[in-house]
């Protein structure tokens, strides 16, 4: 058993390397030579962990997905309806050093999905999953008196989501990327219009 806990620690230490190489170096730049040298492997030892570079890439997709999603759960603790929604949002969108980084993992991501169905299959899971959460939540805010406004929960849920997804892109691409504040002012303004009738 202490190989088992040895071995997913050290899948854990490679997948840290590796999406936070992607992040600052770019997809490409990262090469399994690089994130082996990083991660204080001889060359050729990542294969024992992980069989190729898309095995590796979809994990750190995975990794970043779950700590996106551990955030999430520790943000909307005890919280529910408007409150929750927000705190969940905020988690997703780029607003910190932490989250800009995970964006520049998730956009090469998803122009995999394009080709490859295994990661489309995978992008597609987190997004029904986040879309359930957020629509979860939208109608205990109606429960509260909260969101009063006529469009359907579900094209609310695609809304919020859209948003987010947009502001990955907006924020991490270079030039003039769309500033912390202007993204939780969008949020709120978003969210402050759920009370329309």
């Amino acid at each position: 058993m202490p190989k088992l806990v040895d071995r997913e620690q050290r899948r854990r230490e490679i997948l840290e390397v590796t999406w936070r190489l992607m992040a600052t170096r770019g997809a490409d730049a990262a090469t399994m030579r690089e994130i082996a040298r990083e991660a204080g492997y001889a060359n050729g030892a990542l294969a024992y962990y992980f069989a190729n570079k898309d095995a590796l890439v979809e994990a750190a997709y995975g990794y970043v997905f779950d700590r996106t999603n551990d955030r999430i759960r520790e943000a909307t603790a005890g919280l529910r309806g408007v409150a929750a929604l927000r705190a969940f949002l905020v988690e997703v969108m780029p607003t910190s050093e932490v989250t800009r980084l995970e964006a520049r993992i998730v956009l090469p991501f998803w122009s995999r999905t394009v080709a490859d169905e295994r990661f489309a299959q995978l992008n597609d899971e987190a997004m029904q999953r986040w879309r359930r959460e957020l629509t979860e939540l939208l109608q205990q805010a109606r429960e509260d008196g909260d969101v009063t406004a006529g469009t359907p929960d579900h094209v609310l849920a695609e809304q919020l989501l859209a948003m987010a997804m947009g502001l990955q892109v907006l924020a991490t691409t270079p030039g003039t990327p769309t500033p912390a504040a202007t993204q939780v002012a969008m949020l709120d303004a978003f969210l402050a219009g759920l009370r329309a009738g």
